[in-house]
C-alpha cells in the first residue's frame, strides 16, 4: 500500500470503511472520500484531517486525486449505488479501485490474524479479543465493525509489525473470503443476506471456505449454534473448539454456574485452555456471556493468564449500540438501545432483558432493515418482538435497496402477538416519549434509529429532573 500515497473512500462513513480511513491516516496517507450524509462518525473524522465531502459530484473528489491518479487507490464500499457519478468517472478514468474486503485482504498479508465471523456476534467479539488483549498490555491491532467502548474507536493501531491484528470478518458479499487467519471464530451461521446468496445453504458453502482459509496449525472456535459442516470443513491441521453458554457433549468450552446480578453476568470458564473462574460481565446477556467465552479462549492462545484474563473482563464496556444503557430514571426506569437486526439477536436480546428486569413493562421500537430482509423474515422478526409488552415499529430503512411491492413493517406488524402494537414515525415516537409512562424502553435495529436516542435520552432526562 506504500505505492499509494493518496487514499480516496467512496462510502467513508461506513464502519468498517471509516477504520481503514484512519489506519491508512495514521501511516501517512492523505486521506478523503465521499458519504451521501454527514454523520457523528464523519464528522469525528473530518475533526481527524480527513476530508470528507456529501455531495456526489465528480468536482468534490479532491484536486490531488484527480491529479494523481496512479498514486491514488481507491476503495469502495459494496453499499454505493451502481448509478454514483464520482464511482462511474473513477472507472472510466481507469483508478485503481477495491472493494474494502480486499484492502483488509492485503493489510493483513504476512500478520497473525484473528478474524471474527458469523451472521451476528461477530462486532461484540471482535471488540471482546481486542480489549482483552489491549488491557492486558499486548500489542495488537484491530478493525471492528462498531465503536468499542473502551478504545472509544472502531481502530486499535498496532505498537510493532509483529503484533496480531483482530479483524471483524464479514460474510456480506462474501467479503471474509479475503482473509487467511491463524485463529477463527464462528459466533452464528443463521440465514441472512440471502439477497447476496440466494439460499441459506450457498451462506453456509462461504463460512465453509471461511473456515478452510485458516493456516495450517491454526484454531477455530465454533458456536454450537452454528451449522456442523462448517466445523468440519476445517482442515486435518485445525485444531476446532466448540462452544456454548451451557456444558453439552462435544462441546469443550462453555460456563458454569451462570448469574444476573443487577447489570452484571457472574459466571466460570471452563475450556481446554484451562478454566478462568469468577468473571464478572458488566454488558449484560446470555449471548455475551457466550461471545465471551470465545474471546477469553483466544486471549488464552495468545498467551494471557486467569489473573489478566479475569482483570480485562471486569474492565470490559461493550460497543455503542450493543446493549447499551442510555439511561436511567430515580425509580428504576431503564431505556436501552440495541443494533439488533436479525430475528435471532432480537430474541437474544430481549430474553435478556427480561432476565434482568422480571415483571417490568418492557416497550420495544423496531426499525426493520432492508426490504429484503424483512421480506424473508417477517415471521421471525414478529415472533422475536413478541417477547415486549408493546411494539412501536418505524418504517423500513432501505440502505442500498429499492422498495419491494408488498414490503411493509406492516407484515412485521400481522404477526405481532404483544397485547399493544402500532406503526409510528419518529416524531409520534418522540411525542409519545414524553408522557408515556416509562419502566423499560429499547429502541433496537440498524438503520438509522440511533438518531432518536439522543432526543429520546434527553426527553427522559428532563422528564426525571421534575
Amino acid at each position: 500500500m506504500d505505492q499509494f500515497p493518496y487514499i480516496f473512500f467512496l462510502g467513508i462513513g461506513g464502519i468498517g470503511m471509516s477504520a481503514l480511513a484512519r489506519w491508512f491516516r495514521a501511516n501517512g496517507h492523505q486521506v478523503s472520500g465521499y458519504d451521501k450524509t454527514a454523520t457523528p462518525l464523519t464528522q469525528a473524522l473530518e475533526a481527524e484531517g480527513i476530508a470528507v465531502h456529501y455531495a456526489d459530484v465528480v468536482e468534490n473528489i479532491p484536486a490531488a486525486v484527480r491529479e494523481n491518479k496512479a498514486q491514488t487507490l481507491v476503495v469502495l464500499t459494496p453499499a454505493i449505488p451502481a448509478d454514483s457519478r464520482e464511482w462511474a468517472w473513477l472507472r472510466a478514468e481507469g483508478y485503481d479501485i477495491r472493494k474494502r474486503s480486499q484492502v483488509l485482504g492485503v493489510l493483513t498479508q504476512g500478520r497473525r490474524t484473528i478474524a471474527v465471523a458469523g451472521t451476528h456476534g461477530k462486532t461484540t467479539t471482535s471488540s471482546m479479543v481486542a480489549h482483552l488483549l489491549h488491557h492486558a498490555g499486548h500489542d495488537a491491532g484491530a478493525f471492528l465493525g462498531g465503536i468499542a467502548v473502551n478504545l472509544g474507536s472502531n481502530l486499535l493501531l498496532p505498537q510493532s509489525p509483529g503484533a496480531p491484528v483482530v479483524v471483524e470478518a464479514d460474510e456480506y458479499d462474501r467479503s471474509f473470503l479475503t482473509l487467511r487467519p491463524d485463529v477463527a471464530i464462528v459466533t452464528s451461521t443463521d440465514a441472512d443476506h440471502l439477497d447476496i446468496y440466494g439460499t441459506q445453504g450457498a451462506l453456509i458453502e462461504s463460512f465453509r471456505q471461511f473456515v478452510g482459509q485458516i493456516k495450517p496449525g491454526g484454531t477455530l472456535l465454533v458456536n454450537h449454534t452454528a451449522d456442523p459442516s462448517v466445523a468440519a470443513a476445517a482442515s486435518a491441521g485445525t485444531r476446532v473448539i466448540h462452544y456454548g453458554l451451557a456444558a453439552a457433549p462435544g462441546r469443550e468450552l462453555f460456563a458454569a454456574h451462570v448469574t444476573a446480578q443487577g447489570q452484571e453476568f457472574y459466571f466460570d470458564l471452563h475450556g481446554p485452555l484451562g478454566p478462568v473462574p469468577g468473571l464478572a460481565l458488566a454488558v449484560p446477556g446470555f449471548h455475551n456471556v457466550e461471545n465471551m467465552l470465545a474471546a477469553a479462549a483466544v486471549a488464552q492462545i495468545e498467551g494471557l493468564d486467569a489473573a489478566q484474563i479475569t482483570a480485562a473482563v471486569a474492565a470490559y464496556r461493550g460497543v455503542k449500540r450493543r446493549f447499551e444503557f442510555v439511561a436511567t430514571g430515580p425509580q428504576g426506569q431503564v431505556y436501552l438501545d440495541d443494533y439488533a437486526h436479525h430475528p435471532r439477536e432480537i430474541e437474544a436480546f430481549l430474553r435478556s432483558v427480561r432476565a434482568l428486569y422480571p415483571g417490568r413493562r418492557l416497550r420495544v421500537v423496531f426499525q426493520p432493515h432492508l426490504f429484503t430482509r424483512t421480506r424473508d423474515f417477517a415471521e421471525g422478526f414478529a415472533q422475536s418482538l413478541s417477547i415486549a409488552d408493546e411494539v412501536i415499529l418505524l418504517d423500513i430503512y432501505p440502505a442500498r435497496e429499492l422498495p419491494l411491492p408488498g414490503v411493509t413493517s406492516d407484515i412485521i406488524l400481522a404477526g405481532i402477538t404483544s397485547p399493544l402494537k402500532s406503526i409510528q414515525t419518529k416524531a409520534q415516537v418522540l411525542a409519545g416519549a414524553q408522557t408515556d409512562p416509562l419502566e423499560v424502553l429499547a429502541t433496537v435495529g440498524a438503520g438509522d434509529i440511533d438518531t432518536l436516542v439522543p432526543e429520546l435520552k434527553l426527553i427522559f432526562t428532563e422528564r426525571w429532573k421534575n
